[in-house]
This record gives structure tokens, C-alpha cells and sequence, in this order.
């Protein structure tokens, strides 16, 4: 069975008899893992057991572990800084900032792959402009030359690791004041004013990127949709003018900033015409069986491929990699910093 184009979020720190029939639906091509997912190391490898052997191939394990507030998995689970920090660190010194941003990312990846855990959808790679709060510390700088060095850096570190990196949130969240998880998400600039946003996807795309995912922010004096339902942003601008061939994946379609396409079954389809792979519904679970029967017989062959070549490569134990050199080293690096 291949993996379908919807990746969805669980109630709890185990699997309940309904979430183990949607995930053995063709629809599902993944799970997304939040905090309350987790309550410890040993129960979180018993859930990705779970989830992983439910299907063949086995479904993608997906979380935002990118440090700062945005961390899901805590102890034993290294503490990471937020990516502002080493922005800063560059500022002062940049090679030792891109030497940390790797080993960091490589540590977060393979803490993530020894339990199993296939992405970590990171980094973000909105420039740092003081806009918006919701991106704030979690922007790596407000440059996009000293962005796209440090998101180099993501990427080859998470490589290193066994993980595909996720560029997000195509174009930018950068210039929207509002949240997009709980409003619309309005950007008025042109497309002229979002060329330095860009400039980090043209990068990693150069360099081989994986994972794209895009944000659900308007751009009204471009397209009248969010970049998210948009043929316009997708097809046009990151498959065409980016010349960009990896998996392209939607936020959360359970967000305010989609809800211009109507119900949720009405986003996740819009999103799918759209050009997205993989849609993301992390919260809405009680609207999943009305979702996954409107969406019967749905098939994207390209889009199944794009998302095999997400799957993380094999890893070392967790007692394997605690032992090692590299992860006793790297967590030296993190003490700096933090």
C-alpha cells in the first residue's frame, strides 16, 4: 500500500481502536505528534511501533521538535535553543555559529530517529523582520544571506542524522501580523518585496531539499487564496519558477488562516488541487471518517513517490547513539549554548 495524502494527528499517548483504523486507510500517509503524544521516551517508541506496523510500507512519523517553544518531546529529549539563537551567535561568530547550527540540528534528528521518528519539520526559514510574533525566536535572522547559510546548515546536519529537512512556511509567514492559527493571515506586499524571503528556498532547493512546507497566508496582490490552497503559489511559482521537485506539504488545515475554503473536507480538497502532497489535519480527529469518505478512491502517483523519499534513514539505538562520541560531543556544543 503506498501512502496516501493526509498526515493526521492522535488523541493520546497510545492508540485508540478508531486511530488504528484510520491509519490502515490508503488516505493516510502519516501521523503528526504533539506533547500530547508524549510522556516519555520508552512509551513514545512503543507508539511509533504501533503506528509503524499498522501498514507496508510504513506510515511517515512526523513533529515539530525546533526548539525553543516550539519543542514537543521533553526529557530525556536534548533542550534546544530557539533558532534566534544562533542568528545571534553569528553575529558575533559566524563560523561557529554554522558549526553549531549543524551539530545541533544533527543532534535533534538523531534523537528523533533513534525512536523511530522519521521528520522534524524544520527549519523555519521566515526572515526574522519583527512582523510577526507567531515566527518571532523562531527565525533564524533577519538577513536572508546569513537564513539561508544557517538553513544550509539545518539541512546537511539533519542529513547527517538520516532525516530529510522541511523548509517552512512557503513563501514566508515573515510580513503577517495575524496568527494564522487562529485568523487570517494577510501579507500585501508584491512580488518584488518577497524576493529576499525567497532567497532561502532558492538555496536549499539548489542543494537538494526533500520538504516544503507551505503557510496559509494571503498574498492579495498576487492570488486571492492562502499560499496553501493556491495553484498559483504551488504549481507556479515553487514547481515552476523554483524548478522545486521534492514532497510539498500543508500546515495544519485545521487553522483560522485556511478557512476561506469552507469546511474542512473542502480545505484538505482545495489544498490537494492545489498541488500539495500531504495535508496536515492535527486536531480536528472527530471529522476524520467524514474525510477520509468524501476523499474515497482519491490517487496522486507523483505525490506517493515524493513522500517514499521523506522516510528517515536507518539510525542507532537510543542506548547506541547516548553512548557515542558524536551525541556526547554534540550535547557539549547545546551546553554552550544554552
Amino acid at each position: 500500500m503506498s501512502l496516501g495524502p493526509l498526515m493526521i494527528g492522535l488523541s493520546g499517548t497510545s492508540l485508540e481502536d478508531r486511530e488504528r483504523e484510520w491509519l490502515a486507510s490508503p488516505l493516510v500517509g502519516g501521523v503528526i505528534l504533539f506533547a500530547r503524544n508524549f510522556s516519555g521516551r520508552r512509551q513514545l517508541e512503543r507508539l511509533v511501533e504501533e503506528i509503524q506496523a499498522i501498514r507496508s510500507p510504513p506510515l511517515l512519523v512526523g513533529v515539530d521538535q525546533e526548539g525553543g517553544r516550539v519543542q514537543r518531546f521533553g526529557r530525556p529529549f536534548s533542550r534546544l535553543p530557539p533558532a534566534r539563537a544562533f542568528g545571534r551567535l553569528y553575529d558575533e561568530h559566524p563560523s561557529m555559529a554554522e558549526r553549531s547550527t549543524q551539530t545541533v540540528a544533527w543532534l535533534m534528528a538523531a534523537e528523533l530517529r533513534a525512536v523511530g521518528v522519521d521528520l522534524s519539520f524544520a527549519p523555519v526559514v521566515d526572515l526574522d523582520s519583527g512582523v510577526a510574533d507567531v515566527i518571532g525566536d523562531r527565525a533564524l535572522h533577519a538577513s536572508h544571506e546569513v537564513v539561508s547559510r544557517l538553513a544550509l546548515r539545518v539541512n546537511a546536519g539533519l542529513r547527517d542524522a538520516g532525516m530529510v529537512a522541511t523548509a517552512k512556511h512557503f513563501p514566508t509567514h515573515a510580513g503577517a501580523r495575524s496568527d494564522s492559527h487562529n485568523a487570517l493571515a494577510v501579507d500585501h506586499r508584491d512580488h518584488e518585496a518577497l524576493c529576499d524571503d525567497l532567497v532561502p528556498y532558492r538555496r536549499l532547493i539548489n542543494a537538494g531539499l526533500h520538504s516544503i512546507m507551505v503557510g496559509h497566508v494571503i498574498f492579495p496582490e498576487l492570488d486571492p487564496l492562502p499560499a496553501s490552497l493556491s495553484p498559483w503559489w504551488i504549481e507556479t511559482q515553487l514547481r515552476g519558477e523554483l524548478r522545486y521537485s521534492g514532497a510539498v506539504i500543508s500546515d495544519d488545515m485545521g487553522m483560522a488562516g485556511a478557512s476561506v475554503a469552507g469546511g474542512l473536507v473542502e480545505r484538505v480538497r482545495k489544498s490537494l488541487d492545489a498541488g500539495c502532497d500531504l495535508v496536515l489535519v492535527c486536531n480536528e480527529l472527530d471529522q476524520i471518517p467524514a474525510l477520509l469518505a468524501k476523499l474515497d478512491g482519491y490517487v496522486n502517483p507523483s505525490g506517493q513517490l515524493r513522500l517514499m523519499r521523506l522516510r528517515g534513514a536507518d539510525s542507532p539505538s537510543w542506548d547506541e547513539l547516548r553512548a557515542s562520541s558524536a551525541w556526547q560531543e554534540a550535547r557539549a556544543v547545546l551546553d554552550v549554548m544554552n
